[in-house]
């Protein structure tokens, strides 16, 4: 079965020093945008190549595909989950982007976002996280440092917040420690690390109700708390994560007037401790 051998890209990547100079024209070419071969027919993208049908049916049998489809079916389920490599097109090189190209989709982004989260998500989120026990957040790869720049933004209205893991430690010493009355919010954009999913399983089994963020593409959690999937199109070869921030302003800016007079207080005492030390 497909699913139980190499990846698409790691079966091109295996076979190149053995190809032909057309095949390996052809190969390194399907590195470069393996979504090609998801979109187009093998004629489309022998042209898109400049190699013949023929080389693209030796290439394909090379890779030990029964069939142009087969190879096409593969990659195109790894467009779900896999690399921004396969959201790229050949046309794409053959010129820059736009200004106008990237603030259009980044608002088309910002839109698209927002249509899917309701004024009852929100609040129910940052009502829960105003309240519990522990707010745990996590983030790996790119979702690093959106995991710490929330920590850091909530930290002026909730006490007991971490970002997790520190330098040197491992989850376990943190995971042992959920419990039930906790909030875990879970960063989860692509591409996301091996076993994320019994990470958050986890969380949810100490009794958390778990907060997660991710991009469109990731599949509905039923058992999180909350799901928001942000939009990260873009015209070029990186993820677009401007919905991501705008909704760590929304959750964050909303929990500051949810906070009421104890959030005021602790706002205040920050900046007193600020004046008091000349940190700013």
């Amino acid at each position: 079965m497909i699913a139980d051998g190499p990846s698409f890209l790691a079966r091109v990547r295996g076979i190149l020093e053995s190809l032909s100079p057309a095949e390996r024209r052809l190969g390194d070419f399907v590195c470069d945008f393996p979504g090609e071969l998801a979109a187009y027919s093998a004629s489309e993208l022998a042209a898109l190549a400049q190699v013949s049908n023929a080389t693209v049916s030796r290439f394909i049998r090379r890779l030990g595909y029964e069939s142009y489809e087969e190879a096409r079916r593969h990659a195109r389920a790894e467009t779900q989950t896999g690399s921004r490599l396969f959201l790229a097109r050949a046309t794409d090189a053959r010129g820059e982007q736009s200004v106008q190209a990237h603030a259009a989709q980044g608002i088309a982004n910002l839109e698209a976002t927002f249509q899917s989260v309701s004024e009852g998500q929100i609040n129910s989120a940052v009502e829960a996280l105003l309240g519990a026990r522990k707010v745990w957040v996590l983030g790996f790869r790119s979702s690093h440092p959106f995991a710490d720049y929330f920590r850091w933004q909530m930290t002026q209205v909730i006490e007991n917040i971490v970002a997790i893991p520190g330098a040197g430690e491992t989850l376990g010493e943190h995971l042992v420690s959920v419990r039930p009355g906790d909030v875990f919010v879970a960063f989860g954009l692509r591409r996301r690390v091996a076993h994320f999913d019994d990470l958050l399983a986890i969380a949810e089994k100490n009794g958390a109700k778990v907060l997660y963020i991710t991009d469109e593409g990731a599949p509905p959690r039923p058992t999180a708390a909350w799901h928001f999937r942000c939009q990260t199109l873009a015209p070029g070869p990186l993820f677009n994560h401007v919905s991501v921030l705008a909704l760590c302003h929304l959750l964050v800016t909303r929990a500051i007037e949810k906070s009421g007079a104890a959030g005021r207080k602790r706002l205040r005492g920050i900046e007193a401790i600020g004046d008091s030390l000349e940190e700013l």
